[in-house]
């Protein structure tokens, strides 16, 4: 199947050269995985901003927040040469049996007018607090229902991987529901509508003896009590998504179904976006699901960079036939594409 997707000529669209460090001492690192939405005829990104402290050499150094520590965070230094030291993924320091991220997260708005050139905040929108976002905040989806748009968030510590919520009417005053789903889970995006007057959401929880790392589905009658899971996709073995999958941004309501675009690796780590469609009445029935992807990473900045032969995408607008998403690239940059919807359901035999 060929790649489906239509890249901006602009791309890169943010780096993390356009971001402003969140304090002194620190560099942005990485700009990528951006919850989309439209508010007050703009295109918003609430991207996610990963920041390190300046690196010194014969070191590794990160950050971790401490609302005990000066400043609220905490600068770690650990030795390369030590042997308890393990930095073979860019992504993660180990040392001495416990895990830390290589950088700390933060949520940030940008805007634009065209959804092409985007403005970047000056300072963080959302920061990591408490135990459980010791770590940071990551990849947050964006959902939109009556008037309130509601955050689904990854919340990174030391106890592991969940899902926070956050809700907003005017990206002024936020409200933090804590986490809803407890690790490990991630990857959490809210249907834009209820169904059978319950919420609807995509979660990811992780097996570890069992089951990988599958896309399920689940009802809440109040945002924060979830329940009724249902699996409905899992890897396939010896293909483009047998190592992982996870879903997107919030599904699309089509004439055919709820169409969601979704994301998935090999045991290379090579990152493609595939599509599922979902019965209307009861989105955990799976009407069809893609073959192959409907974009991969080909592109010379979605194969190279801090982790390349990456293309993840968390947002999306949507206008007609069109979806423009706005995607990470090679976990580094934000890059925007288009799909038509008639186009991906074709692929889907649909």
């Amino acid at each position: 199947m060929a790649d489906l997707a239509r890249r901006f000529a602009e791309n890169p669209l943010v780096r993390p050269g356009d971001v402003r460090p969140s304090r002194e001492g620190l560099d942005v690192q990485l700009t990528l995985n951006p919850g989309v939405f439209r508010w007050q005829d703009r295109v918003y990104l609430l991207m996610r901003v990963a920041e390190r402290p300046r690196q010194v050499e014969g070191f590794v150094s990160t950050i971790v927040a401490d609302p005990d520590a000066e400043g609220g965070v905490r600068i770690l230094r650990f030795r390369l040469d030590d042997p308890d030291v393990d930095v073979s993924d860019p992504r993660i320091i180990h040392y001495q049996g416990t895990t830390f991220l290589s950088s700390i997260s933060h949520l940030r708005l940008a805007w634009s007018d065209d959804g092409v050139h985007f403005q970047v905040a000056e300072k963080p929108t959302l920061v990591g607090t408490g135990p459980l976002e010791a770590y940071g905040m990551e990849d947050a989806r964006v959902t939109e229902m009556e008037g309130t748009f509601y955050i689904t968030y990854t919340a990174v510590s030391e106890n592991g991987i969940g899902v926070g919520l956050i809700t907003t009417t005017d990206w002024q005053a936020f409200h933090r529901h804590g986490i809803i789903l407890p690790p490990t889970n991630k990857d959490t995006a809210l249907f834009p509508e209820r169904i059978g007057g319950m919420y609807v959401a995509f979660h990811r929880p992780i097996g570890v003896w069992l089951g990988g790392p599958y896309i399920w589905l689940s009802r809440s009658p109040d945002l924060l009590h979830w329940g009724d899971h249902v699996c409905l996709a899992r890897t396939i073995p010896d293909s483009w998504e047998e190592q992982r999958l996870g879903a997107g941004g919030p599904p699309i309501r089509t004439p055919k179904g709820w169409l969601e675009i979704y994301h998935a690796a090999n045991f290379e780590h090579r990152y493609c976006l595939g599509a599922l469609l979902l019965d209307l009445e009861d989105p955990s029935r799976v009407l069809a699901r893609s073959t192959e992807p409907i974009m991969e990473p080909t592109a010379a900045y979605e194969r190279q960079g801090f982790f390349g032969e990456v293309v993840f995408t968390n947002g999306h607008v949507v206008d007609g036939d069109q979806i423009t998403i706005y995607y990470g690239a090679s976990d580094e940059i934000i890059c925007g594409a288009t799909l038509s919807i008639q186009e991906v359901l074709a692929s889907l035999g649909v």
